[in-house]
């Protein structure tokens, strides 16, 4: 948590010298405390390439990496990987045990979610299909071609709808309107689907 505020703190612009040089040596007290931490885990683990690869040693990886690539080098394009520090905070998922059940319980639908998420993009290259053919000649500088109306139909689908793209034809307009009631149960099926799954996961935790 330290870790994530003084990563927070950084993009606060003007800041002095010192409060920099403060915050840079807690920057390396961290990744100190994250290296020996995944060293130690490597050490101790019965297969040391299981846990290496696995969901916590990546994530472990993931958060020192930044640090060690970017030490010494000066190249800007290289400063991109500090976003990659926010992978730490997923370290907190081990420690917690409603996120360890939780994690059960999404492995447990792991082929309903696959299932769903293949589903929808069917869906939406439909969406983006047809409501190309409906506007293309209406508005050839939003909807240039099956892969700019992609998305019109991402943002549709889900339904957030910025507003920035949107139908003018009568026929884009019906279509628009089928699918946006298709979007409604895209965003209710997953959440059903985890319910479902996090039940049964708390049920049989109390079982046994």
């Amino acid at each position: 948590m330290v870790s994530i505020i003084t990563f927070s703190v950084e993009t606060i612009p003007n800041l002095k010298p010192q409060t920099r040089v403060i915050l840079q040596s807690i920057e390396v007290f961290s990744v100190m405390v994250f290296t020996i931490e995944y060293i130690m885990r490597i050490y101790i683990a019965g297969n040391k390439l299981k846990f290496v690869f696995s969901f916590i040693g990546i994530i472990d990886f993931l958060a020192i990496l930044p640090f060690y690539l970017t030490v010494g080098v000066d190249l800007r394009s290289l400063r991109a990987l500090r976003f990659l520090r926010l992978f730490r905070i997923l370290k907190l998922v081990g420690y917690n045990k409603a996120m360890n059940q939780f994690s059960r319980a999404i492995k447990s639908a792991k082929e309903q979610i696959l299932l769903f998420i293949f589903i929808t993009l069917i869906l939406i290259y439909f969406a983006a299909v047809g409501i190309y053919y409906f506007e293309n000649e209406a508005q050839p500088e939003h909807f240039t071609s099956i892969f700019d109306s992609l998305w019109w139909a991402i943002i549709t689908l889900t339904t957030v709808g910025y507003g920035d793209v949107y139908p003018i034809t009568v026929g884009g307009k019906v279509f628009t309107f089928f699918i946006l009631m298709i979007g409604l149960g895209i965003v209710a099926i997953p959440t059903g689907i985890i319910s479902s799954a996090l039940t049964t996961s708390v049920d049989n935790k109390e079982e046994d």
